[in-house]
């Protein structure tokens, strides 16, 4: 049963290291590291723990480690009587993932708005073909996605704020 769940959990961080190389602009080791700590969860997993598990050199581990602390990714914390420093995820991280999107969809909204006032504009001239005329559906509806998904993911950025 351990062994089945250790498999899973090794095959999770390969994929949501990939994910996070992409989305978090990350080297390949660094976006494992990220991966494994956030499934190890609260216990946090030692610098040993990773060079062993994820198969990479002590130097290769510790200049990932450092980066990913200067980015304010993950944090350490330390146990009486241990000397080891046992590695988590920042919690404010999460939250400042949800700012960045927040700031995206308000820059795609204004761009959006923008956009859709200057078709306006065109579609009130004397524009005798009306297939010439711009389809405006698309921005509103566009606009009623961001707006809606903006109130959604700021309700859920609330709940983590709170705790």
């Amino acid at each position: 049963m351990k062994e089945n769940v250790c498999k899973e959990k090794m095959a999770l961080v390969e994929k949501l290291g990939v994910h996070l190389e992409k989305r978090e602009q990350l080297a390949p080791v660094a976006a494992r590291i990220l991966s494994y700590i956030i499934l190890t969860g609260k216990q946090g997993t030692t610098f040993e723990s990773m060079v062993t598990i994820l198969c990479a050199s002590k130097s290769t581990i510790s200049t990932h480690l450092n980066h990913l602390q200067d980015l304010k990714k993950i944090v350490y914390f330390t146990k009486t009587g241990d000397r080891k420093k046992y590695f988590i995820i920042n919690k404010d991280m999460i939250v400042q993932h949800i700012d960045t999107m927040i700031n995206e969809w308000q820059e795609v909204r204004a761009l959006h708005i923008e956009i859709k006032n200057y078709k306006e504009a065109f579609n009130t001239q004397k524009i005798e073909d009306e297939q010439e005329k711009f389809e405006l559906n698309f921005h509103n509806d566009y606009i009623q996605f961001l707006d809606e998904a903006s109130t959604s993911i700021e309700a859920l950025r609330n709940k983590l704020t709170i705790h």
